[in-house]
């Protein structure tokens, strides 16, 4: 593909040498840079990679596409100047990957908790309902069944398209992702046509990285600003900023609730462990889900699945046919009847929902022990306001650790004891080691008990000190249950 073609819809502040090279590749790592490639030079959060032209023409780059031209520049090399190389990035990978979000239906899904299940979910549906598709997810990239572990919430604008395109070569017809607040504000989904886009809440989370919760809005609302008319925007009435997400979009905006009215609408009648009765747009249905969190992230799956143009009542019978998403309120059951279960949660209100959850599925004097941790390099103020949450809704709490990657884990456990009131400190105990956490919760669990181990969910890893070691929580449950794997 020639230079000028990828350039054909880019705004372009200058450009210096032939438009009419041959881009073999594009990339936007020097060091992963071959011979006649185009090398997008990004200024990032922590590194400026404009300082690696250099780099990158060594390794054969033959065109570089920047925000500030370098003083000395190589004749045989082509330079494009442009106002913002992040947005540029994904907008030169769309066409170099043939625009491959315009040979399928991508439905966008973000807020600060439920965007895994919900993207997951609707996956899992449309290939039960016979369509190929794929998923772009926390957990993994999928194409149909193939499955590839992910790195990020939402991957580089680079590694989307290259998705996207693999996606269209084996034929799926949907495509579903996760959209963090992070790579809305990066411009990593530049130049993707999305079909609809969903909002699912929006709490304390990433503020260590947009500074005030303001800020935070403003990226979430930033994706429904860029859906173009065509497209659906769907938001969760329930969340008291749900509204605010579609005040500028020209999406069709449409909205769903379990507790108000909306254009969507769905009804708790029966909780227990292994799942929960739903009255679901006037239709009851039993599900295997639990907690009131889990019925608002399947009525956005059921309201997404209807306006992709899927019949009623197919999509209900899938609904109820479909299973946790993996590290989602886990449950292991020992011999002896201790309940375990394993969640994502890492926000205070996603901690905060799962306790409910449980709260509305106990049915005697059951003990509810927390274990939580709080995970390093990442926003502090959150600490403490997890450890009140637990507390607030579990007869004990052990505050352990989570992925302390850089920081020290007793630094981060005692942020976490600035939550404790005086009234709480005897129901909580701190123990640095998560394995020793979960053994100790266990031992102190009667059966019939229910013992929540938050944070971590589908992970099999601890991140310490930018090294990352096998742990599973999972695995951990059922060695101290003496469960075989």
């Amino acid at each position: 593909m020639k230079l000028k073609d990828l350039l054909e819809h880019i705004e372009v502040v200058g450009c210096i040498g032939s438009a009419e090279k041959a881009v073999a590749g594009v990339e936007f790592d020097s060091r992963k840079v071959e011979a006649g490639f185009l090398f997008v030079a990004q200024k990032g959060v922590s590194v400026d990679g404009h300082k690696f032209i250099d780099i990158a023409i060594e390794k054969g780059a033959s065109v570089i596409v920047c925000e500030d031209l370098p003083q000395e520049k190589v004749a045989e090399v082509s330079y494009v100047q442009v106002a913002d190389s992040n947005r540029v990035l994904g907008e030169i990978a769309a066409a170099f990957y043939g625009f491959p979000s315009l040979k399928m239906k991508v439905v966008g899904v973000t807020g600060t908790n439920g965007k895994t299940s919900i993207a997951s979910l609707l996956h899992k549906l449309f290939l039960m309902q016979g369509y190929s598709a794929g998923l772009i997810s926390t957990i993994s990239y999928k194409i149909n069944e193939r499955e590839e572990t992910a790195s990020h919430t939402t991957p580089n604008a680079l590694k989307i398209q290259q998705l996207m395109a693999e996606m269209a070569a084996e034929g799926c017809e949907f495509c579903f992702m996760e959209v963090s607040s992070h790579a809305i504000h990066q411009q990593r989904i530049a130049a993707i046509q999305f079909a609809g886009g969903i909002f699912t809440n929006i709490t304390h989370d990433h503020l260590d990285y947009h500074k005030t919760f303001a800020e935070y809005i403003k990226a979430k609302k930033a994706f429904f600003d860029e859906l173009p008319s065509s497209a659906f925007a769907l938001t969760n009435a329930d969340d008291k900023n749900g509204m605010v997400m579609l005040q500028n979009t020209a999406a069709r905006k449409l909205s769903y609730s379990n507790r108000t009215m909306a254009d969507y609408r769905c009804k708790v009648i029966e909780s227990h462990f292994d799942g929960m009765l739903l009255k679901m747009d006037e239709q009851e249905i039993w599900t295997r889900f639990v907690g009131l969190f889990n019925a608002s992230n399947l009525l956005a799956v059921y309201a997404s699945a209807v306006e992709l143009g899927q019949d009623k009542n197919e999509v209900l019978t899938a609904i109820s046919n479909l299973k946790s998403v993996q590290g989602r309120f886990e449950t292991i059951r020992s011999n002896d009847g201790k309940y375990a279960i394993v969640d994502y949660a890492h926000t205070p209100d996603a901690l905060k929902n799962v306790l409910l959850a449980i709260g509305e599925i106990r049915t005697r004097n059951e003990q509810v022990i927390t274990v939580v941790g709080a995970g390093g390099d990442r926003d502090k103020t959150k600490r403490p306001e997890m450890a009140r949450e637990a507390l607030l809704a579990s007869d004990k709490v052990i505050l352990t650790s989570d992925n302390p990657r850089t920081e020290d884990p007793e630094a981060i456990i005692k942020d976490m004891e600035a939550g404790v009131e005086a009234q709480y400190k005897n129901k909580v105990v701190s123990i640095v080691s998560r394995r020793d956490a979960i053994k100790t919760a266990v031992m102190l669990a009667q059966p019939g008990d229910i013992i929540l181990i938050a944070g971590k969910g589908h992970e099999d890893y601890q991140e310490v000190n930018g090294v990352k070691h096998h742990f599973d929580d999972r695995e951990e449950v059922k060695n101290c249950f003496g469960i075989q794997n």
